[in-house]
């Protein structure tokens, strides 16, 4: 059965929501995500995916005192992304409580030093990021567009070791009308044995279930519990059917 991974992304140590990742499209939802986060954790959530919008545009991890915050205040399993572009915002991050990394942008740009994250760390611990406009890889916070098709992009990581990755059709985030569920189908298909994280347009349940039928294991869900499209009842309701 599929696993939701509730989101938070930050700004200012905010938590916000963007539409399709423009920062023009802010909207904050609360001052405190430690106070979200814990409310996940009594959804019976045990995993975050927390991601440094900041860093992300910045070029470097800005957010990291709101992932030890986190990380050492809830049980939850973090992963997270964001600004990540050196050994150094690797150690920062690691040593802050993160339990796993997203890297997207230096796969892109700086293949060698992803290899050497993975190879130093291992495939448990980096997760690829593989987000996507009209089926081309997207980086830096999702400002630049690049030549690498997305399926292609993530073939290649796979045969150099990664088992897990993040993808987001920026179409279709924030805007709550469905995930991209051919997209990750194809994933599926011609990546066999990746492990696929959906993220971005799950407006209600059922698009959750519609992503269990094709077989993704795991879901990234935001603005449609900021919203309440998916309330923290639901979560509950739902985690406890998976335990």
């Amino acid at each position: 059965m599929i696993n939701i991974i509730p989101a938070i992304d930050i700004i200012d140590g905010k938590c916000v929501r963007l539409s399709q990742g423009d920062y023009g499209q802010k909207k904050v939802y609360n001052e405190n995500p430690l106070d979200v986060a814990r409310a996940f954790e009594d959804c019976g959530c045990t995993r975050l995916h927390l991601v440094d919008l900041d860093g992300a545009r910045s070029h470097h991890i800005v957010n990291y005192r709101v992932l030890e915050a986190i990380a050492g205040h809830t049980g939850l399993t973090v992963d997270f992304g964001g600004g990540l572009k050196s050994d150094d915002d690797l150690r920062i991050a690691f040593e802050s409580g993160a339990a796993m990394v997203t890297g997207g942008s230096i796969a892109v740009a700086h293949p060698d030093v992803f290899m050497a994250w993975l190879s130093k760390y291992g495939a448990d611990r980096i997760i690829l990021g593989a987000d996507s406009r009209g089926g081309y890889i997207a980086t830096q916070g999702w400002l630049n567009d690049s030549d690498k098709s997305v399926v292609p992009f993530i073939q290649h990581y796979q045969e150099q070791g990664v088992t897990k990755v993040i993808s987001t059709d920026i179409a279709c985030d924030g805007m709550l009308q469905g995930p991209s569920v051919d997209l990750y189908k194809e994933i599926l298909l011609k990546v066999a044995g990746i492990h696929l994280i959906a993220s971005g347009g799950v407006g209600d349940m059922s698009h959750i279930e519609a992503l269990d039928a094709i077989g993704v294991p795991e879901v990234i869900v935001g603005k449609a519990i900021y919203e309440n499209h998916i309330t923290l009842h639901d979560l509950l309701a739902f985690n406890k059917i998976r335990q």
